[in-house]
């Protein structure tokens, strides 16, 4: 597959990475930037071209008259536009995709209809970031949660704690304690190694646990696995941007939001334009400002500000003086692990966010929804089944029958409205949503071209 990046940004980057590990694809990077350009060609095996992304020329010497797929990721809405505009127009370059960040354009739907911009897929990171940690909000105690099938069905990650009553219980138990739920452990980590999560397999205090269930059964299941935390009342937002703002307008009808931010203009029109959260004028770091707030009566406190720098030390400084659960926002996926071994308690990774997003629509199979886990080393995916028994290698076999390469696991079948814990003699009908497991990403296209229909 031929595909042209508009943009090595920090997601640029973490797209050509995560695209140009699979053999099959044939990545191009384009960026005004020749420095970066040839850090990242050192690295992966790209081309790249420095130019302006939305021109002419610049596009035909990127390839993209025989581009596959265009991936427009500049720090431009309008360049992004413009791009798969163009590709269209000259080329019909059949996929065009674009990161769109301003909600002028995002709130308005019919820009992106048929008829209107050239432009098949927009993704808005800010949003996705939004609604990542409000899921994160609304299951205290999750380290992750993943929507499948249109949020029917959920990937949970959890750190197991002594006094859940699953802690020390063989994996097998699962159903005795939660008889009327749909759930399943699809992977432990322990002390950063993988442990299969069989039938005999133990789940141990400090345990990284990952598991599917059914929307209504989360907060079940996570109570076995740890002590259930009290629901969020309070909470305390560092940055009035993009994603802060969106955020605090997400969360004030439920809960009590404060916003401190630190440019004064910003905090003005937040202000004029929330309605319950109380804005605040301020240094999100200055010890002063947050003990007068009551910091350690938060619930949570989300450092997001556009620097990764100041929502580290913000979110350290929140944690010592008493706030329950910190967040932090962070560019740079190799700190996370760093900050996430110390005091704060979840690092947010916008690149890891908007890749599961960008993936779903760029993989093959009929997959629908990826998204990356443990900094990318595993993936979690959505896949459509289609065919009959003749044009397909999955549909009319049990779960046993079906050959998944080594550490893939089906988790989960959403058939309609219903949600099925995979079992061995689960059979797999045509239009099922299966969701799949993957420790080592490596085997992705061998999961794909499972579920690509055959000619036989």
């Amino acid at each position: 597959m031929k595909i042209v990046i508009l943009g090595a940004g920090q997601v640029g980057r973490s797209a050509a990475q995560s695209l140009s590990r699979e053999e099959a694809n044939e990545v191009t990077v384009v960026d005004v930037d020749e420095d970066i350009l040839r850090n990242l060609q050192d690295r992966l095996d790209i081309r790249t071209v420095a130019g302006n992304a939305s021109y002419p020329t610049v596009l035909e010497a990127a390839g993209a008259p025989e581009a596959d797929i265009i991936v427009a990721l500049t720090s431009s809405d309008e360049v992004n536009m413009m791009a798969c505009e163009i590709a269209y127009t000259l080329y019909r370059t059949p996929t065009k995709i674009a990161r769109i960040r301003s909600s002028e354009y995002t709130n308005r739907p019919e820009l992106f209809s048929d008829d209107a911009l050239n432009v098949d897929v927009f993704i808005s990171p800010e949003q996705l970031v939004t609604e990542y940690v409000e899921r994160l909000i609304k299951y205290p105690g999750a380290l992750q949660v993943l929507d499948f099938a249109d949020g029917k069905v959920q990937l949970v990650g959890v750190h197991a704690l002594k006094g859940g009553p699953l802690v020390g219980q063989r994996l097998r138990e699962l159903p005795e304690h939660l008889p009327k739920a749909e759930a399943r452990v699809v992977a432990i980590y322990r002390a950063g190694r993988s442990v299969a999560p069989v039938g005999d397999s133990v789940i141990e205090s400090g345990d990284e646990v990952f598991f599917l269930a059914a929307r209504a059964d989360i907060k079940k299941v996570m109570s076995e696995l740890r002590k259930q935390d009290e629901p969020v009342k309070k909470v305390v937002i560092a940055g009035g941007g993009n994603i802060g703002f969106r955020l605090a307008r997400a969360l004030e009808k439920s809960s009590q939001v404060k916003l401190i931010e630190r440019d004064l203009r910003r905090a003005r029109k937040a202000s004029e334009l929330l309605e319950n959260a109380i804005v605040l004028n301020g240094d999100a770091a200055d010890e002063e400002l947050l003990i007068e707030e009551n910091i350690d009566s938060a619930d949570v406190f989300a450092a997001l500000t556009n620097s990764e720098e100041a929502n580290i030390l913000s979110a350290m400084l929140a944690k010592r003086l008493g706030a329950h659960k910190v967040m932090a926002l962070i560019n740079k996926p190799s700190y996370a692990d760093l900050i996430e071994s110390g005091s704060i308690d979840i690092a947010i990774s916008p690149q890891t966010i908007t890749i599961g997003s960008l993936l779903a629509h760029v993989r093959r199979g009929d997959v629908v929804r990826v998204h990356s886990l443990r900094r990318g080393a595993a993936e979690a995916l959505e896949a459509v089944v289609h065919g009959d028994k003749n044009s397909s290698r999955v549909v009319g076999r049990r779960v046993e029958e079906i050959l998944l390469p080594e550490g893939t696991s089906i988790g989960a079948v959403v058939r309609g409205e219903e949600v099925m814990m995979a079992h061995h003699d689960t059979v797999v009908q045509a239009d099922d949503h299966v969701i799949l497991f993957l420790s080592d990403r490596r085997h992705l296209e061998a999961v794909e071209r499972l579920f690509l229909r055959t000619s036989r």
